[in-house]
């Protein structure tokens, strides 16, 4: 399986780099050339598993055994800079620009993002277009299979192009000459495609999860239905969204974990933490919520390595830099705290830090808890006799300046007792779980006008999680961004929630202080890469108002 992956990210990463490039005219002759591996069912396993890596790769940082997509520390952490819910300071310079909002058309994640999404689809394109030529199949149903597979991630990817760049290319078949004149496509009119590739995928993917021989974390239509609901979010398309949303929910194959479960089920905890246990990601550990995981896991064949899903380096404190403390897998492992989550949302609850801030949690919400949100550390450095198994104290400074203690969210901890200095986080990842896809639901009923309805969807996760249920008189779309932050924070990519429910400048403004003055209505895009535009040197590219 190993080799098989490896494959399809060297073929598909090789035929994507030359497929609109001319001057790279070879006659490819290898066993990985697109007419000798798009013969059979076995080549489009090959080209199958590479889009699954390319995908895997928009949380690459430098490359390691991966797809290089990124080449600095965190990418996916400049979404969730410069929006409401985590301070950016002292941090990895490639996210400085996006929390500060002085991204530049050179700045290198607002290049990466748009490779790795040209990467994907030029990828899913291949696929599309050889297997209306291929007629050697095992099963007649492989044809529509992969073509299903190949139509999502392409409706992923245009997913990101929309929103951080708004009007793009679109390019939906093999580019064979290289092309100087591309014109930017309006993002309505992608998106309506990215739906139709959705409602192929929804209707040809997988139904069951369950099925025997069928492999974790590949897709199912209900993966499909779910991003299809966002995206008719996106549209405006309210009804529709609520439809795919229900879709799912009413499926029979998911529901919200309410018990106990999996690895680490007897020990001290709760489900909400049971769910982001290592181990505890994919269906067969019992976690029915999960409908599309992202596999990373750790010395796994096909799995992750240290290049992979920083996300617990951005999120988790440099504890280690305490006189005291020493690296610990029970404490996250080796963070660096690129960012830090701001008190407005996290409170300041069994904290030394200046100023009583109440955060947006009840008391009862278990994702609140210190099993959750660690907020009481205790020295560990067994040769510290003086200070070892006391507590240390969260302060304005631990918090805000040296970034050593903070109120942490245990989702991202990750540690490795053989070897604690480990960089990638490497826990499988739930891209898409069933808790998110109520609160779509409740978007696309607020859409409409409904807050009832929409309250009742956000109660089915509020429930899980022991929280008050909330009336249909408080049901408005800031106390589900809110709700969104509860259950989400970290897993979402919050720039696209915000963007998609109008409300980055909003929220920007009423929460991030750093940037309050600054934000201006350009800033809900990212600008369009400058060698993008340089290199369209037939025709005009336009860059996007308000960057030069």
């Amino acid at each position: 399986m190993k080799n098989l992956i490896k494959a399809g990210v060297f073929f598909l990463l090789a035929v994507s780099s030359v497929g609109c490039e001319d001057f790279l005219n070879e006659d490819l002759k290898s066993e990985l050339s697109p007419t000798n591996t798009f013969t059979s069912t076995y080549g489009f396993e090959v080209g199958s598993a590479g889009l699954y890596a390319l995908t895997r790769s928009e949380y690459n940082t430098w490359g390691e055994e991966g797809a290089f997509m990124h080449g600095n520390a965190c990418p996916y952490e400049a979404l969730q800079a410069g929006t409401d819910i985590v301070d950016v300071f002292n941090s990895d310079a490639s996210l400085t620009a996006f929390a500060n909002l002085t991204m530049t058309a050179q700045e290198k994640f607002v290049g990466s993002y748009w490779n790795w999404a040209y990467s994907l689809i030029s990828s899913a394109n291949e696929i599309l277009v050889f297997s209306e030529q291929n007629t050697n199949w095992d099963q007649p149903e492989d044809k529509t299979r992969f073509q299903a597979e190949a139509c999502f991630f392409r409706a992923y990817a245009y997913r990101t192009l929309v929103y951080l760049y708004g009007d793009v290319p679109y390019v939906e078949t093999i580019l064979y000459d290289f092309q100087l004149d591309f014109t930017r496509t309006p993002k309505e009119e992608v998106l309506k495609h990215i739906v139709d590739d959705l409602k192929f995928a929804s209707e040809y993917l997988p139904e069951n999860p369950d099925k025997e021989g069928f492999k974790e974390g590949k897709l199912t239509k209900w993966a499909a239905y779910h991003l299809l609901s966002e995206m008719y979010l996106l549209q405006g398309e309210y009804g529709l969204a609520q439809e795919a949303a229900q879709a799912v929910i009413n499926s029979g194959y998911y529901e919200l974990m309410k018990t106990r479960y999996g690895v680490g089920k007897d020990k001290p905890g709760d489900v909400f933490g049971d769910l982001f246990t290592e181990n505890n990601q994919n269906r067969k550990s019992g976690n029915k919520e999960s409908i599309w995981v992202l596999q990373f896991e750790y010395n796994t064949i096909g799995g992750g390595v240290n290049s992979d899903d920083w996300t617990r380096r951005a999120w988790s404190p440099q504890y280690f830099n305490i006189s005291g403390f020493v690296l610990a897998d029970t404490l996250g492992g080796r963070g660096l705290a690129q960012i830090v989550p701001m008190k407005w949302w996290v409170g300041t609850a069994g904290t030394n830090a200046s100023g009583d801030v109440p955060g947006i949690f009840d008391a009862k919400d278990i994702r609140n808890s210190n099993y959750n949100i660690k907020r009481d550390w205790y020295y560990n450095n067994p040769e510290n006799v003086s200070l070892y198994g006391k507590k240390c104290n969260i302060t304005e400074q631990t918090w805000f300046s040296t970034k050593t203690l903070f109120p942490a969210l245990t989702k991202f901890f990750y540690g490795r007792a053989e070897n604690l200095s480990l960089t990638g986080s490497y826990k499988d990842r739930m891209k898409f779980r069933l808790a998110e896809t109520y609160l779509l639901l409740a978007e696309a009923y607020l859409g409409q006008g409904n807050a009832s309805l929409a309250a009742e969807a956000v109660n089915a996760v509020r429930k899980r999680a022991g929280a008050t249920p909330v009336q249909a008189g408080e049901m408005t779309l800031d106390f589900l961004l809110d709700e969104r932050i509860r259950e989400l924070a970290g897993e979402e990519s919050r720039r696209f929630t915000l963007v998609r429910t109008g409300k980055l400048i909003d929220r920007v403004k009423m929460y991030n202080e750093a940037i309050r003055d600054k934000i201006k209505a350009y800033h809900v895009l990212w600008p369009v890469p400058q060698s993008i535009i340089d290199s369209n040197r037939d025709i005009e590219f336009p860059q996007n108002p308000g960057y030069n």
